[in-house]
C-alpha cells in the first residue's frame, strides 16, 4: 500500500515546541486520513531544529465509496420540517427522497445519500493546506507580506504519495505561495544544497548524508554516549539532565561533543550554582569526580558543526562566556555570605506575598508560631522550628536566588551552615519546600518535618479564607501541589497529627496577625461543629479537598476510592494515617469472603430500612426490645451485634483496625440466618418496629469502623 512523506521546512524552531510540534503533525494528519476513510498501518513523527517531518505507512489508493439513509419527516409533515430535511440530505427535492413504510408510524422520507470514493492523494491535498495554516503553535509569527502564521518563517514542503515498487506521485497543494515538492536541504553550514526525496526510505538516508539526524531520540543518544565517552576518558564522570539533554537536541541537526574547561578557583562555589549557571547560560553538561562526587572543573557542550580545527575555537567561545558568569556567580556567592540571614529579614516586609495575604515578612511570622505548634505536635525541637521558620524565607533576598530563584532554600542551607546556624536548621531551610513533585522526596527531619509542614498549612488555609481555591484545571497557586505535600509528608514519615486543629490555628493567625493591615482581606466565615469542637466551615471544606488528593495519592498504592469515602464520612477523622491504616484493614476484610457477604447483608438491611422509612416517613430509632423476638435468628443477632459492636469497639480505640473487622466479620453467619429465617414486615406492627430496629442495629454496628453506605458493591 502506498505511504505518505510530509516534510515542513522553516527556520529554526525553538527546542521546547519541537516535541509537541510533531505529535500535533502526526495527530492532526493521522485524524483527517480517518475522518476520511483512509485508515493507516503506521505513523511516526519526527522534528529537528530546521523541519517537521511525518512518514505515515499503509494508506488506501482510494476512500471506498458510501451509502447512508437518512431518515425524515412523515409524509404530509409541515413545510418547514420538510424543508429542513431536504437541507440536511442535501436533497433540491422531495421527489429525490424515498418513501418508507412503518406499522405503527405510518409512511415517511427516507434521503439515500451516496458518496463516491475519492482518491487518497486528492483527499490529502484538500485537507493539507488547513492543518498547515490552523497548525497549534504556542507562539508563531507573520513574515514578508503574506498572511500566514507559522512559528518561524517556512520556506519549502515535501509531500509524496505512492508504493514502494512505483515513482510517488507529489501531492499537490499551495500555503500562502509556497507549493509543495519534492525537494529539501541539508544542515545549515555543513551541506546546505538542495536534494530531491522520493519517498521516507530514502528521506531519511539522504538527511544523514547531508549531516542531519532526522530523529531526536537518536541525536541524545549520539550525545548522551559520545558525552560519558569523553568524560571516561578523563577520568570523571557526566552529571546526566534529562531536560537538559532534550534541549540540546533540539538545538542541533548534526550534534558534535567536545569538552572544555574552567579555573579551579570557581569550584569554592556552591556546585549546584555552577551546574545551573553553565546549564542556563550555554546549555552545557558538567562533570564529577566520581570518587569524591564533587564537580570538576570541566564540562561538556554540543555543537552543531564539524569543525576544521577539531572545534578549538568553539571551545574557547565556550569557556570564555562560562568564565564570565561563573565569575558573576562568585561575586554573588561571596557578596551575600557576608550578609547575615536574619538582617534580610526586614527586606522581607517589602515583597508581596499575595495582595489580600499580607508580605513575606508578615507570612514569616505566621510561620514562625505555627511551626512551633507543629513541632510539639509531632516532637521536634520548638526551638530550632521556630528560628528555621524564622529564616525560611531569607534567601529570596540574595543575590544568587534573584539571579537563579530555583535555588531558593538551597542557599538557605549554605548560607546558614556557613553562618554557623544549628545543622536542623540549615536543612529545614532547604527541605521545608520539599516535596516538589510526585518524585521528590519529602523532609526526614523532624524540625524540617515542622517548618515543612506550617509552610503548605499557612498557604492552603490562607488561600482558603480568601476563596482563591482551584477550579477545575486551574491551579495558580499550586495549591493541589501542597496538599499532596501534607499528605505524603505525614504517611511517609508515620506522624500522628489532627489536621482540623492544625487548619484552625492557621486560620486564626491569618485573622489576627496584623488586625489593622488593611492588605488582609479574610472573608468573614460560618463557624461549624465537628467532632464535638466549633471550626471555620472552611476548614471542613479543606479537610475535603485533601480528602480528594489523598485519594489521588493512594490509587497508585491500589486502594479504592470508596473505602477512602467510606472511612472520611465518620466523625472526626483528620488523622490521616489513622485513615490510611482504617482504609487498608477495610479493604483486605472486603476481599475476604465474610467481608463480602457481610458487605452484601448490610446493603440488604439498609435497603429495607431506607423503604420503610421513606413509607413511614421517620427514621427508625430505639433498641431493639428482646420481649419481642419471636424467632431464635433474632435472639442470635442481636447477641452477635452487641458482642461484635464492643469488639470492634474496643478495637478501635486500640487503632486495631485489623482487629475490628475481624470482630464484624463474626456478624456474617447470623446475618445470613437472620435473613434466611426471618420475615421483616411482619403483620403486627411491634413486630415489624422491632426486626427494623434489629436491622438498624447492623447498621450502626458496622459504622464503628466505617460508612459501609459509601461502598460500592
Amino acid at each position: 500500500m502506498p505511504d505518505l512523506l510530509l516534510e515542513l521546512f522553516s527556520e529554526e524552531i525553538p527546542a521546547r515546541m519541537q516535541r509537541r510540534a510533531a505529535d500535533d503533525l502526526k495527530s492532526l494528519v493521522t485524524n483527517a486520513l480517518v475522518e476520511a476513510g483512509l485508515t493507516y498501518e503506521g505513523a511516526k513523527a519526527f522534528a529537528t531544529p530546521r523541519r517537521l517531518a511525518l512518514h505515515v505507512a499503509g494508506v488506501p489508493v482510494a476512500s471506498a465509496a458510501t451509502r447512508e439513509e437518512r431518515k425524515g419527516p412523515r409524509v404530509g409533515a409541515p413545510e418547514k420540517a420538510v424543508e429542513g430535511f431536504l437541507r440536511g440530505a442535501g436533497l433540491t427535492s422531495i421527489d429525490q427522497a424515498q418513501i418508507q413504510s412503518d406499522p405503527k408510524k405510518g409512511e415517511f422520507y427516507v434521503a439515500v445519500i451516496e458518496k463516491p470514493g475519492r482518491n487518497a492523494i486528492d483527499i490529502i491535498a484538500d485537507f493539507m493546506p488547513g492543518i498547515i495554516r490552523g497548525f497549534p503553535w504556542p507562539k508563531s509569527m507573520r513574515w514578508g507580506t503574506g498572511q500566514m502564521r507559522w512559528v518561524r518563517p517556512l520556506h519549502s514542503i515535501i509531500a509524496t504519495f505512492g508504493p514502494e515498487t512505483e515513482e510517488p506521485d507529489v501531492v499537490p497543494f499551495e500555503v500562502d505561495g509556497i507549493v509543495s515538492g519534492k525537494t529539501t536541504r541539508g544542515h545549515r553550514f555543513l551541506a546546505d544544497e538542495a536534494f530531491a526525496v522520493r519517498r521516507f526510505d530514502d528521506y531519511a538516508p539522504a538527511l544523514e548524508k547531508h549531516k542531519v539526524v532526522l530523529d531526536a531520540d537518536r541525536r541524545k543518544d549520539i550525545i548522551v554516549h559520545d558525552a560519558r565517552d569523553r568524560a571516561f576518558a578523563l577520568g570523571l564522570e557526566l552529571v546526566e539532565d534529562e531536560g537538559l539533554l532534550e534541549e540540546v537536541a533540539g538545538l542541533v541537526e548534526w550534534p558534535v561533543v567536545l569538552t572544555g574547561t574552567f579555573e579551579e578557583a570557581f569550584l569554592e562555589i556552591p556546585d549546584e550554582c555552577i551546574r545551573l549557571t553553565i546549564r542556563a547560560n550555554q546549555k552545557c553538561f558538567v562533570l564529577k569526580d566520581p570518587k569524591s562526587g564533587k564537580l570538576a572543573n570541566r564540562f561538556v557542550l554540543t555543537s552543531n558543526i564539524e569543525a576544521s580545527d577539531g572545534g578549538k575555537e568553539i571551545v574557547a567561545g565556550n569557556e570564555k562566556v562560562i568564565r564570565a558568569r561563573l565569575s558573576d556567580a562568585r561575586f554573588f556567592w561571596e557578596t551575600d555570605l557576608k550578609t547575615k540571614l536574619a538582617d534580610n529579614l526586614p527586606k522581607l516586609d517589602g515583597i508581596v506575598f499575595h495582595e489580600k495575604l499580607g508580605s513575606q515578612g508578615e507570612r514569616v511570622k505566621r510561620l514562625e508560631t505555627l511551626a512551633a505548634e507543629t513541632a510539639s505536635l509531632i516532637g521536634a525541637d520548638k526551638t530550632k522550628a521556630k528560628r528555621a521558620a524564622t529564616l525560611a524565607k531569607a534567601d529570596l533576598v540574595s543575590s544568587m536566588v534573584y539571579e537563579f530563584p530555583e535555588l531558593q532554600g538551597l542557599m538557605g542551607r549554605y548560607y546558614a551552615t556557613a553562618q554557623g546556624e544549628d545543622a536542623s536548621v540549615a536543612t529545614a531551610i532547604e527541605d521545608h519546600y520539599r516535596p516538589q513533585g510526585p518524585s521528590d522526596s519529602v523532609p526526614t527531619d523532624p524540625v524540617a518535618i515542622a517548618v515543612a509542614l506550617a509552610d503548605k498549612l499557612d498557604l492552603l488555609a490562607g488561600f482558603w479564607a480568601i476563596d482563591e481555591k482551584p477550579t477545575g484545571s486551574k491551579d495558580p497557586y499550586a495549591l493541589r501541589r501542597a496538599a499532596l505535600g501534607v499528605i505524603r509528608i505525614i504517611l511517609e514519615n508515620s506522624l500522628r497529627l489532627r489536621l482540623m486543629p492544625l487548619f484552625k490555628d492557621a486560620h486564626t493567625l491569618l485573622a489576627t496577625l496584623d488586625e489593622n493591615n488593611p492588605r488582609f482581606e479574610i472573608e468573614a466565615d460560618i463557624p461549624v461543629t465537628w467532632a464535638g469542637a466549633e471550626y471555620p466551615s472552611k476548614n471542613e471544606d479543606l479537610l475535603a479537598f485533601l480528602a480528594d488528593r489523598l485519594k489521588v495519592y493512594l490509587k497508585d498504592e491500589g486502594a479504592r476510592h470508596d473505602l477512602i469515602d467510606a472511612v472520611f464520612a465518620m466523625e472526626g477523622q483528620d488523622d490521616l494515617l489513622m485513615v490510611v491504616r482504617r482504609v487498608e484493614a477495610l479493604g483486605k476484610f472486603l476481599e475476604t469472603e465474610d467481608g463480602a457477604n457481610l458487605l452484601a447483608g448490610y446493603k440488604r438491611a439498609v435497603n429495607i430500612l431506607k423503604a420503610e422509612e421513606k413509607k413511614d416517613g421517620a427514621p427508625v430509632e430505639g433498641r431493639p426490645q428482646a420481649d419481642h423476638f419471636k424467632e431464635q435468628a433474632e435472639v442470635d443477632l442481636a447477641a452477635a451485634i452487641d458482642t461484635a459492636r464492643a469488639d470492634a469497639e474496643n478495637a478501635v480505640e486500640r487503632e486495631d483496625f485489623a482487629g475490628a473487622m475481624e470482630a464484624l466479620s463474626k456478624l456474617r453467619a447470623p446475618v445470613d440466618r437472620f435473613f434466611e429465617d426471618i420475615l421483616v414486615n411482619a403483620e403486627e406492627a411491634e413486630i415489624r418496629l422491632n426486626r427494623l430496629r434489629l436491622l438498624s442495629e447492623i447498621r450502626n454496628a458496622t459504622h464503628v469502623v466505617a460508612d459501609f453506605s459509601k461502598v460500592a458493591g
